[in-house]
């Protein structure tokens, strides 16, 4: 058979096999990520029909789907609002680093993976999914709760971390010296703060070059911007994530919405492939020896994520049900953890061990959090139920 025909049947049988997984997923009421990844490990190295000869279709693929899940990421969010968010949630958003990063750091460096490594697992762990935690907000009726706005500060906060993590992490796995490393953070900052002067100040004119009334003009002029300027990032040693985030900020108003309505599809089917090309890398053989390193960092996060949104919802006055419904929603992992992962894998830096234990955690986590967010409810009104009559149940709240 000729090669040409031999790749289209495999990308063929790639799409309709996702296709299929999503809607697995919709049916039992999960997020498709595991099933992506899972996907992925069953067809890729050391899987049960290993493919070959799409190697770098996907690989770009890949690429762009991290590229389109960050633009969509920032086009949700104005300037003002990421600064009013880390203004109203900053102690939130510091515990929630120390409490989240800290049981990847503590694990990396108990199996002698070494510094780089731990900062690999500290941002696997840290990071929350908004993709996940927004669809299960938005499948449960809860967008509108009180305890709601609290949980998309946090998220903020965590996407303005990962704008200044992500270029120290890349310095860091080229292996440059100390003060390049310096030199990365330096660069990021000053392009955080140039871009957001620019969004708050001139957002309409970066909404004036890309809009058009023609979807299709519309559509080229938005993604190719979008890779010019990941390029252009990635060739100042700043992330092209990072950068394709950075120009979501800075596109604003009706602009905004229309690039989201039309770039949704295209970020959806890119992304599963960036999910699939991370299981087709990893190795199924290397996940049974660090399973039990991952079920004990789920349980750990697990907590630590309840913890922090409880914690965050208190301050604001919200009652003991809502503390509870905020801590569940924040629990879930999902596209960013890979993306770190995926980072360091591609360059060569840290173990293979680290990418099984990555995936095996975010299956973990994709899963769990969805769940959690639908029971929390329910657990709390059996945990009323069974309160002795004489104790008195605080209140609910909302």
């Amino acid at each position: 058979m000729e090669s040409t025909a031999l790749e289209l049947l495999e990308l063929g049988a790639v799409f309709f096999g996702l296709g299929l997984l999503g809607r697995l997923a919709g049916r039992i009421g999960l997020s498709p990520i595991p099933l992506y990844l899972v996907g992925g490990l069953t067809f890729g190295t050391g899987g049960l029909v290993p493919l070959h000869g799409i190697e770098g279709f996907t690989e770009l693929s890949g690429e762009v789907g991290v590229i389109l899940l960050l633009l969509l990421l920032g086009l949700e969010y104005s300037a003002s609002e990421l600064i009013h968010g880390m203004r109203s949630t900053w102690t939130a958003g510091l515990l929630d680093i120390v409490l989240n990063a800290a049981p990847g750091v503590a694990v990396a460096l108990l199996l002698g993976w070494g510094p780089v490594a731990a900062l690999v697992m500290g941002g696997v762990t840290y990071i929350s999914s908004s993709g996940i935690i927004a669809k299960v907000l938005g499948d449960l009726g809860r967008l509108g709760n009180r305890e709601t706005p609290v949980v998309l500060s946090i998220l903020v906060f965590e996407d303005l971390v990962m704008a200044l993590y992500l270029p120290i992490l890349t310095a860091l796995l080229i292996g440059v010296t100390f003060l390049g490393a310096l030199s990365a953070v330096g660069i990021s900052v000053a392009v955080l703060a140039v871009v957001l002067v620019v969004a708050l100040r001139y957002g309409r004119f970066v909404s004036a070059v890309v809009d058009s009334p023609d979807r299709e003009v519309f559509l080229l002029k938005v993604l190719g911007l979008a890779l010019l300027v990941a390029g252009f990032a990635s060739a100042m040693q700043v992330s092209a994530a990072v950068g394709a985030f950075l120009l979501g900020i800075a596109i604003s108003g009706s602009t905004a919405e229309n690039a989201t309505k039309l770039l949704e599809p295209l970020r959806d089917l890119f992304a599963a492939v960036f999910f699939v090309v991370f299981g087709l890398n990893t190795d199924p053989g290397s996940i049974p020896p660090v399973l039990g390193w991952a079920v004990v960092l789920a349980v750990a996060t697990t907590a630590t994520k309840v913890g922090t949104g409880w914690w965050a919802a208190r301050r604001v006055g919200i009652g003991p049900m809502g503390r509870a419904r905020a801590g569940a929603a924040l629990i879930a992992r999902g596209e960013f953890s890979i993306v770190i992962a995926g980072l360091a894998v591609a360059y060569g830096a840290v173990t293979n061990d680290l990418a099984a234990l990555a995936t095996t955690y975010v299956l973990l986590m994709a899963v769990i959090g969805p769940v959690a967010a639908r029971l929390v409810e329910p657990a709390a009104r059996w945990v009323r139920a069974r309160r002795p009559a004489s104790q008195p149940a605080p209140s609910a709240g909302n």
